[in-house]
């Protein structure tokens, strides 16, 4: 199981490190307010994405007929559907989306944007598919050469404009690309149909997620359509660029977490006999533990490079990021926290976990927005944004041991480690060494961190081999 997971991490972690390469160059040789305007379009695919998500790429992971190709191409004939009519909304909101922020001169960018969805849509699910046999070297591929692509036409695209226009047409590549590797990896034949009976299928599967894509909106660009709408685009441009250091590292760790668990969860949640349910509890477990270290280890190389790595690569021109930056990796790590919950009841169909587990981080935007617009900082900003997350942790955990009848207790040892290991790296965050020299407080939590590792059991036997599955 190592080498397996070892695979799909490392596939991650090199498509967004692509990624996060792509974004600094670019904040790099473009002015700061160009590229708080380049972070709108990242807002405004997500307005797109979040209207229509009925996670149709985990379904055919997830289904018992996910094999079938019919089920397969009524899939991707839903998915077509899906995205036309994403198209066209984005072409909808582009000028209500560029008055908002204040920048008409980006109207047209929106409206070129609206392809996105579309092309998107038209991508292969064999590279989904494949996952059901713990096959992940398609969907890699799919993911490492687009971005490759895309990180090259930088340097081209910035001679010809120098200004927002090179993320709009990086962005616009990079789905070309995607669209057209996922065909060539692909093992079968592409072939779509409408299926209305899978389409509702498709809804009752995937309301809860429509409805968590809405709040997961909220959640990724409520903080920075508060700061974009109320601080301006410089402000924006520090803020978002704080959010890509500290996001992107959770998504590919979360995303390489569901990939592993899913596939291995849902076959012993189909499997039923108490053999299988209480194999299922151990991955359950190993499933939140492997989330719980995620978090914590961005934390832990925030708080050791964050400062020099900011300097080093940005510049002078983004030094108001770095007082902020390790307050806002505690508040990703917590987001990311969830992200073992959510795949363990995913596995057992409970798609409404993720959502209601994300309206606690929502319910907290409206006081951000008071705060923020009454003279607040956005240091005030980031602290809302940790109690609404902190909260949502709970809430996971709790309808984790309910709904999903997962056992807890094995737990306790790693969330008291965890939560200790964030109460330092936050008061950190506040007053920078809390007191301590900078080698002691880098000794104090590099020692918490190496107890959490001991302490996670579970995973190591999940990884290694050592438990049956």
């Amino acid at each position: 199981m190592i080498r397996t997971a070892f695979l799909i991490f490392s596939g991650n972690a090199f498509a967004s490190l692509l990624l996060l390469v792509r974004n600094l160059i670019i904040a790099r040789l473009i002015p700061v307010a160009d590229f708080g305007v380049a972070a709108t379009f990242a807002i405004a695919m997500s307005i797109v994405e979040m209207m229509s998500t009925f996670g149709l790429q985990q379904q055919i992971v997830q289904a018992k007929e996910g094999d079938d190709p019919k089920f397969q191409a009524a899939l991707q004939g839903f998915q077509v559907l899906r995205g036309s009519i994403s198209s066209l909304v984005m072409f909808a909101i582009s000028i209500p989306l560029a008055q908002f922020f204040e920048i008409p001169e980006a109207t047209w960018a929106y409206q070129i944007m609206a392809v996105v969805p579309l092309l998107n849509a038209l991508g292969h699910f064999d590279i989904h598919r494949l996952n059901r046999t713990m096959v992940f070297g398609p969907m890699i591929v799919t993911g490492i050469l687009p971005a490759l692509v895309s990180v090259l036409a930088v340097w081209p695209l910035s001679h010809w404009f120098g200004d927002w226009r090179v993320m709009l047409y990086a962005v616009l590549i990079q789905a070309l690309v995607t669209t057209i590797t996922s065909h060539i990896v692909a093992q079968r034949p592409y072939r779509l149909e409408m299926d209305r009976r899978l389409m509702r299928q498709s809804i009752r599967f995937g309301w809860p997620l429509l409805v968590n894509g809405i709040l997961m909106f909220m959640v990724f660009n409520g903080d920075r359509l508060i700061v974009g709408r109320t601080l301006g685009m410089e402000t924006l441009a520090i803020f978002a660029m704080g959010v890509t250091l500290t996001l992107t590292p959770t998504l590919v760790l979360t995303k390489s977490v569901q990939n592993f668990f899913l596939p291995l969860l849902s076959r012993l949640d189909y499997d039923g006999t108490p053999d299988a349910v209480q194999r299922f509890n151990l991955l359950a477990i190993g499933a939140i533990e492997a989330n719980l270290l995620n978090g914590v280890l961005l934390v832990f190389v925030t708080v050791l490079v964050g400062e020099p790595f900011v300097h080093l690569l940005l510049g002078a021109k983004y030094g108001a990021l770095v007082p902020i930056l390790t307050l806002m990796a505690v508040m990703q790590a917590l987001r990311v926290f969830k992200g073992g919950g959510s795949v363990v009841a995913l596995a057992r169909r409970q798609t409404s976990n993720a959502m209601v587990a994300n309206l606690f981080r929502v319910a907290s935007l409206p006081v951000a927005w008071w705060m923020v617009s009454t003279g607040g900082t956005l240091v005030g900003l980031i602290w809302v944004g940790i109690v609404g997350e902190l909260c949502g942790f709970v809430m996971s955990l709790l309808m984790l041991g309910g709904r999903a009848e997962v056992k807890l207790m094995p737990l306790r040892g790693q969330l008291s480690l965890t939560a200790l290991f964030l109460t330092v790296a936050a008061a950190n965050g506040v007053l920078p060494w809390g007191g301590l020299s900078q080698l002691n407080m880098l000794l104090l939590l590099a020692a918490i961190l190496a107890a959490l590792v001991v302490s996670m059991k579970t995973l190591r036997k999940s990884f290694f081999g050592r438990a049956k599955i």
